[in-house]
């Protein structure tokens, strides 16, 4: 999430089809940008340096990123929900060689990025303009060592991206150790991250849960990163990373999740799902 006081006061404006997209500069990295979409934070990237990651929960993302194995080894990985390609951006820089593709539906967002926050230069990068079932449905079984769901349409996960079906598609273009990484949003008693976990758990053999303590807890809204694979995890690894971050966050597994997700349903197609939304305070100005 922004820190107030960071970014200048004339920020950028631009219509897109998800509405209104904002671009503000921060006052304190000269290459920092932070995009926004309808007054929500989406994406901050820095033009100069794309290993460094401002938000809480993209620097756990990267954690997991880095954990996946061997060091700088480049990896195939797929992006459901571009935004400013912050993630792809740190694969690309971590790990040279890697193959990556971005899937999109915003053809207006993808056009603004690609002007003002450049992908061009960043190797081995593609992004298709096309939702994220639609795009995961047309990639060939074990393809990819890494997929990442990150999608908002502004503040919400659109609940077709949050089904087991769509979890299972996912699976299926991973290879054996690939792992599925999932940034959920929700706020008081976690009702959907609940659920989230335990559709991704009805899938993969190994899941964990990454977050904020009070957030896991329920207590105020924020993100939650869900981690899973058919094969174990670098449970400890990412528990070290954690504990010595610059923001504390607490991993959960084995029984701990078990617990989280007790009496949690998995979703599925059909169903009327709600994705939550943070109450408009969470955001304030940027």
């Amino acid at each position: 999430m922004a820190r107030k006081g960071r970014h200048g006061p004339r920020p950028r404006t631009y219509e897109i089809a998800g509405g209104e997209a904002e671009l503000l500069r921060d006052a304190d990295r000269d290459g920092g940008w932070m995009l926004l979409v309808g007054g929500v934070p989406q994406s901050y990237v820095d033009l100069s340096d794309p290993t460094y990651l401002d938000f809480e929960y993209m620097r756990l993302m990267g954690d997991v990123v880095d954990s996946i194995g061997p060091d700088g080894a480049a990896l195939d990985a797929v992006h459901i929900g571009g935004a400013g390609c912050t993630l792809a951006r740190y694969i690309a820089a971590t790990r040279p060689g890697s193959r990556q593709i971005v899937l999109e539906p915003d053809a207006e967002l993808v056009r603004l990025v690609r002007e003002e926050l450049p992908v061009k230069g960043v190797a081995g990068l593609r992004i298709r303009i096309t939702d994220g079932r639609t795009g995961i449905a047309a990639l060939p079984d074990d393809a990819d060592d890494l997929v990442v769901m990150d999608a908002f349409a502004e503040a919400s996960m659109p609940p077709e991206l949050a089904t087991r079906e769509f979890v299972l598609d996912a699976a299926r273009v991973l290879r054996p150790r690939g792992v599925y990484l999932v940034n959920v949003a929700d706020g008081f008693r976690l009702p959907f991250a609940r659920r989230m976990a335990a559709t991704v758990r009805s899938v993969f053999r190994h899941t964990l849960l990454m977050g904020d303590p009070g957030v896991l807890r329920g207590r105020r809204f924020g993100n939650l990163i869900v981690a899973a694979s058919q094969e174990p995890l670098p449970v400890a690894e990412l528990t070290r990373r954690a504990a010595g971050g610059i923001v504390r966050a607490r991993v959960m597994d084995g029984g701990d999740l078990a617990a989280f997700c007790a009496g949690a349903a998995p979703l599925h197609d059909g169903e009327e799902i709600v994705a939550p939304v943070p109450p408009p305070q969470v955001f304030g100005n940027p």
